[in-house]
């Protein structure tokens, strides 16, 4: 059996890897990344066209609409059912995203508990009433790896940290996967890696790059379609900016600036918490042809 996880920060190049080494493994892909979930959501997620898969089949994109809200319990439900699909088929299987948590969610035993609706509503009242830095100083404070996971404008993910720590009596991130706890023990990890700098560049270009698709229009029409009445989708990155430009809050050239800084400050997220998964090879971005060469000779070959 193959399963293949391709992750790391964001503008590091994963999606490209992961169209290539499926293409060449005979595989599918299963998608990773928390907003590419969202239908609609196609610029700003930099999320691959149909013509860009090269005929791969791709799983968990566009299952979801903009006014619904994404658990990772949820998520973890629906990847694993597919990869357990997809192995017993016999085909191989390529996992490629940049959201640590569903990875983790995907591979290990993670423990979610159910919600309480008299506790979530009473500390989602207490985030609309108090704002988005009370709530996540009082997170930090908890619990303070969450807090630095979690950044504050996701508001929904950290009154679901605090309602978890406040149900368990234990901090939102003991939920994270105990030694041994492994679903798939065969799985091999990748985690492209790119020096500060030249990252700092990438995700600068693919910004620019979003608003010259259109990203501004994309989440106009998004909010038409109820973008603003869920949770989940309109904290994303870039989507969370345009709105607040849309509502005048800040004009578009600040929102570009936001979008670029707050992206480098994710990637920093996600290079931090990859970092302590000592699963994951780490290979520096090259020519995709490389990358294959190199995941290939370490996954292949050892499986034979």
């Amino acid at each position: 059996m193959t399963l293949i996880v391709i992750c790391g920060a964001t503008a590091t190049g994963k999606s490209d890897l992961a169209v290539a080494l499926a293409k060449e493994i005979k595989g599918e892909i299963v998608n990773a990344d928390s907003m590419q979930l969202y239908n609609g959501m196609d610029i700003g997620t930099a999320k691959l066209s149909l013509e860009e898969r090269h005929g791969i089949p791709h799983h968990l994109l566009d299952i979801l609409t903009v006014n619904q809200d994404a658990t990772v319990a949820q998520y973890q439900e629906l990847a694993r059912a597919k990869i357990d699909q997809l192995l017993k088929a016999k085909i191989p299987v390529v996992v490629v995203g940049g959201t640590g948590l569903y990875i983790k969610a995907i591979l290990d035993d993670l423990n979610f508990p159910d919600t309480d609706p008299i506790v979530r509503e009473k500390i989602a009242l207490e985030a609309l009433t108090l704002g988005e830095d009370v709530m996540h100083a009082r997170l930090s404070q908890l619990d303070p790896a969450a807090g630095f996971a979690i950044p504050k404008e996701n508001v929904r993910r950290v009154v679901r940290a605090l309602e978890v720590i406040e149900i368990t009596g234990k901090p939102y991130t003991a939920n994270l996967p105990r030694e041994g706890s492994t679903k798939y023990p065969f799985a091999k990890q990748f985690g492209l890696a790119l020096d500060r700098a030249k990252l700092q560049e990438r995700i600068d270009a693919r910004v620019d790059r979003m608003w010259e698709l259109g990203l501004v229009a994309e989440v106009r029409d998004l909010i038409k379609e109820g973008l603003l009445d869920g949770r989940t989708a309109q904290a994303a990155l870039g989507y969370a900016q345009i709105i607040k430009f849309a509502k005048a809050e800040m004009d578009e050239i600040e929102a570009m600036a936001e979008t670029k800084r707050t992206t480098r400050q994710y990637a920093r997220r996600q290079e931090t918490w990859f970092s302590r998964d000592e699963r994951i090879q780490w290979i520096n971005p090259a020519p995709v042809t490389s990358l294959l060469e190199t995941v290939l000779s370490s996954t292949i070959g050892k499986d034979e």
